[in-house]
């Protein structure tokens, strides 16, 4: 099949691309290789992709509607996926803009240019953080998400419900699926394992928010891009729900948790990281965090129903593969 994926020379984006090149598919990827992190990886990520025959790399604003519609319609996916985003909870107190312009703008540009093609199937990626500090576990598709604590999660609640609209309003076949901490090879410098590794080899001090009181459902890399491509082929249909189904009774439009569902403390993410490291790690205790989140813990039920998978890496393995990555690469890049 022809895909366009957003943010493919992101983290997720990246790994989502691979699979389906190697399975044989014709991907174009669109990315703004924006300077949010190092843009290097970005470049390095994508010089990977562009090996494949099958690769087409677009590098595009989402903010550029004009631009974006002409790349979907020559491009003339049967499936997108899009994961082009800002993303970062605390980010969205220095610079605001980036979310309402990234996550709102290119994400209604995005509706507008592919709402005219023959879509299979339109799949979006939001963020547990939609869930803000919910008290009741595990978080299910169904609970309120009326209470976002960052603007990164508030502009994601938003483009679940525009993309909804769009699903009722043009009959856009749309999965939204809601990602619980990702972590692994190719992962993001923002993120706190990649932070963790540096300060541990470097032999700084780690920052520990909440004086490590808090929890994780942490999902390893592998598992979500298998959940995803089973989730491609299981478009929703309109009154044709599964069991526990957050199918919309108005349009063919569904959101789905993927996650493992073993929430995990701080401190316990800490110890495997130094136990794949073999080193220990130095601790600077500091307060919570403005917008962060206590705990997140995923209700996957839903995703095992429809694809008949679910995330099952454990936390010392996916660690232990991120570490073994970073040295790698570094090492290369260094050489």
């Amino acid at each position: 099949m022809n895909f366009l994926i957003t943010g493919t020379a992101g983290f997720i984006g990246f790994h989502i691309a691979r699979r389906l090149l190697e399975e044989g598919h014709g991907v174009t990827g669109v990315d703004g290789f924006t300077p949010y992190y190092d843009v290097s990886l970005k470049h390095a990520r994508h010089a990977l992709l562009k090996k494949e025959p099958g690769f087409r790399e677009v590098t595009l604003m989402l903010e550029d509607g004009e631009s974006l519609a002409r790349v979907a319609k020559a491009a003339q996916p049967e499936v997108v996926v899009h994961l082009a985003a800002q993303a970062g909870v605390r980010y969205g107190m220095d610079n605001p803009r980036a979310y309402i312009e990234g996550n709102l703008v290119g994400t209604f540009n995005l509706l507008e240019a592919v709402r005219r093609l023959n879509l299979r199937h339109l799949l979006i990626a939001s963020t547990s953080s939609v869930y803000g500090d919910n008290p009741e576990v595990p978080f299910k598709e169904s609970d309120r998400t009326a209470h976002p604590l960052s603007l990164y999660a508030a502009t994601k609640g938003a483009g679940e419900l525009i993309s909804h609209s769009y699903s009722h309003l043009w009959g856009i076949p749309t999965t939204v699926f809601r990602f619980f901490t990702v972590y692994g090879p190719w992962g993001r410098p923002d993120m706190a394992l990649f932070k963790f590794v540096d300060a541990i080899l470097k032999g700084k001090p780690i920052e520990v928010f909440n004086d490590g009181d808090l929890q994780r459902d942490f999902t390893y890399i592998d598992d979500l891009v298998e959940a995803i491509c089973r989730l491609i082929d299981a478009p929703p249909e309109l009154g044709r729900a599964a069991e526990g189904d957050s199918l919309s009774p108005t349009a063919p439009w569904r959101v789905v948790n993927i996650g493992r569902g073993e929430p995990v403390n701080l401190m316990e993410f800490i110890a495997a990281t130094e136990r794949a490291l073999g080193q220990k790690a130095k601790i600077e205790f500091l307060p919570m965090q403005p917008g962060d989140v206590h705990r997140t813990f995923a209700d996957s039920g839903l995703l095992e129903t429809l694809t008949g998978y679910r995330p099952f890496t454990s936390l010392d393995e996916g660690v232990k593969a991120f570490c073994d990555w970073r040295q790698e690469f570094y090492a290369q890049s260094i050489g």
